[in-house]
């Protein structure tokens, strides 16, 4: 560009297979543009920034890992020796006969974005900016007849196809008015401004069933049976004004004030608009003339705030009584069915905030510490009332009278370990020390959540039955019965409260560099405990973890786990559903992960214009726990969890 205009013009390309067999590919391309004018006076601005990107996503239509986990360890080989699949003379369902049915997505993304700003006098300025995006998105998932055993002889006449077809478009526009003065030792800023959204969403959806030829499944024409599933409009509108003032008093009082008025076309009538502000302050301690002589105190900074924020993010059309197309055709007619009640009071969600932090700097900024307490307590949340059954409907959107409080600490401690000649060591460590609980809810028990929460309890909370063991005689689980009443029932045996909310979680980050040589490392760490399953029975044909090879085999055996039963011992299997809900299910999924690593050498080039470096980087490569039903980051079973993996790359700059 020029010394008043430049531009940038880029592109992306990006392609990722699968650790599942076959070949599944995911592909993202895009090309960006950026254009950024100011005028010879420096009192007009103008930056445009435009993408486009191209998704096209080719995976299995379900995640094996669960089937995998539990395939019985006799079972027969996956393969035949030419490749084909074993469905070894029909005796089993070959659990990768699912690999070709095949789910696809490809999208196409527009964003464009503009910010313009114009200094209309000294410290008056006038900034808009306006945003749009159009998204196309499309998915397939196919279920071809070939998923089944050859020797049932199902065609195409089996295949089936699932078709979603989803358009978004939105646009808004931020208007903003600035100005600036200064008064003595006093600065004055204030802000005003609004902001209009509008998004409009079009989805269809379809199925196809019964193909002349699997060659033709992604052509919803060849199908015998074409059924439309959903075919939606929606539109969403936003819209808010607020304004800012700033003062900043010999640069250590600092007061900000904001308030703003949001409306949301989410809301029942009389319901759209609510208002909500914040108000924060701070005191520059180290620029105190009585903290002049405290060398080792580089800064000091104590801060303060509290507002109240509002949520609308929530589907539209909720607060309406709402009808669909029934599934049911009347005399060749299809009909309509209500779908949800009218609900006029819906209103916005709100959350109030508090915070105080203590920011200080030590040894010239050497080591840095932030200390934060905070508490938030959100109200009015929105969500769905269940309702009796006989009314028609399982829920009233509403907004739900109860109050929900988080809290916690965090702390972050930043430092300069070497500074010396080629060798220079950073490392940050952050901690989060967090709590949850249920302040108030009305008429709780009476309720139909009367058995997921307590007050004064984290919502994160589990009821469990009281487990006491395995009876060495009859080799089955037993449980306290809490209530006495000589049998175990929920919910009054289902009692004990189990916390799962995570003590506290944070991360260890290093950065070293040496020369040309940069290393960076970072450890994750979570101290929690979470609710784990051994998969139901242990006696039907799959595979169960191996710790249950320590099981009951015969009167006197004092063992872990109960007695082997395909499901026909009413008693054991019973018991093995109860214990999926007690307290020996809750374990500890502390952990401490090596979460990235990435090493890089700039290699010497004798060219003042031209750089070339080499990288190297791992994600997830060492995880320290004593969990040992997977992976304690992914707890829940049956899905793939994180990966270990590796990348190499050249940076080229010239």
């Amino acid at each position: 560009g020029s010394v008043n205009t430049n531009f940038r013009i880029s592109g992306n390309y990006h392609a990722e297979s699968t650790v599942l067999p076959g070949s599944f590919l995911y592909q993202k391309g895009g090309s960006q543009f950026n254009l950024n004018h100011q005028s010879a006076d420096s009192k007009f601005n103008i930056q445009f920034v435009g993408g486009y990107t191209v998704q096209d996503n080719n995976q299995p239509s379900s995640d094996l890992t669960g089937q995998i986990l539990t395939l019985a360890p006799n079972a027969p080989e996956l393969y035949n020796a030419d490749g084909s699949l074993n469905w070894a003379n029909s005796t089993w369902q070959n659990p990768l006969r699912t690999l070709v049915a095949a789910f696809k997505s490809r999208s196409n993304d527009f964003l464009a974005n503009t910010v313009v700003s114009y200094q209309i006098l000294p410290g008056l300025s006038l900034k808009s900016s306006f945003g749009y995006s159009d998204l196309r998105h499309t998915e397939t998932r196919i279920t071809p007849s070939t998923i089944y055993d050859p020797r049932i002889n199902y065609g195409s006449s089996y295949s089936s196809l699932f078709l979603n077809k989803t358009t978004r478009s939105s646009w808004i526009v931020e208007p903003q008015l600035n100005w600036e003065t200064q008064i003595n030792q006093a600065k004055f800023s204030v802000l005003i401004g609004g902001t209009f959204q509008n998004q409009a969403t079009n989805q269809l959806v379809n199925s196809g069933n019964g193909f002349s030829s699997n060659s033709l499944i992604y052509n919803l024409a060849a199908a015998t049976t074409v059924r439309a599933i959903a075919d939606n409009e929606t539109l969403y509108k936003y819209q808010a004004f607020f304004g800012r003032v700033n003062y900043n008093l010999k640069e250590r009082y600092i007061l900000n004030i904001t308030g703003r008025r949001d409306g949301s076309s989410r809301f029942g009538p009389n319901k759209q608009f609510a208002a909500f502000g914040a108000v924060r302050a701070a005191w520059i301690l180290s620029k105190e003339t009585f903290l002049d002589k405290v060398s080792w105190l580089s800064f000091a900074k104590l801060r303060s705030s509290y507002g109240i924020t509002g949520s609308d993010q929530i589907g539209d059309y909720q607060f309406l009584d709402t009808y669909s197309t029934s599934t049911t055709n009347y005399n060749n007619t299809v009909g309509l069915q209500p779908t949800r009640l009218f609900n006029p009071n819906f209103a916005w969600e709100t959350n109030r905030k508090l915070e105080v932090a203590l920011e200080t700097g030590f040894l010239k900024d050497r080591i840095f510490f932030t200390a934060a307490w905070y508490r938030n307590r959100s109200a009015n949340q929105l969500v769905g009332i269940p309702m009796p059954g006989i009314t028609g409907f399982s829920s009233l959107q509403s907004n739900l009278d109860a109050t929900v409080e988080n809290s916690g600490w965090e702390f972050t401690l930043n430092t300069i370990n070497v500074n010396a000649g080629k060798l220079r060591w950073n490392s940050s460590l952050n901690l989060t020390l967090s709590r949850n609980k249920l302040l108030s809810f009305p008429n709780l028990s009476t309720s139909t959540y009367r058995n997921t929460y307590r007050i004064n309890q984290p919502l994160s909370i589990r009821l469990l039955y009281d487990y006491k063991g395995v009876d060495p005689q009859t080799g089955i689980y037993q449980f306290v019965d809490i209530n006495g009443d000589g049998r175990i029932s929920s919910p009054d045996d289902k009692q004990i409260v189990a916390d799962l909310t995570p003590k506290y979680f944070g991360g260890f980050q290093n950065e070293l560099n040496y020369g040309k040589w940069r290393l960076d490392f970072l450890f994750q760490f979570v101290k929690q405990k979470n609710q784990t399953s051994l998969i139901g029975l242990a006696g039907p044909m799959y595979n169960v973890p191996k710790a249950m090879t320590a099981s009951w085999q015969q009167p006197g055996d004092v063992v872990p786990y109960q007695m082997f039963t395909t499901g026909v011992n009413a008693a054991a299997a019973n018991a093995s559903s109860w214990y999926s809900e007690s307290t020996a299910t809750i374990i500890d999924a502390s952990y401490i992960r090596l979460k990235n690593v990435s090493l890089s050498y700039q290699l010497p080039i004798n060219m003042k214009q031209m750089q070339l470096r080499l990288m190297a980087q791992g994600q997830n490569l060492l995880t320290f726990t004593r969990y040992k039903h997977g992976d304690p980051e992914f707890t829940s079973f049956g899905f793939l969890p994180p990966l270990k993996m590796f990348t190499g790359g050249v940076q080229f700059t010239f």
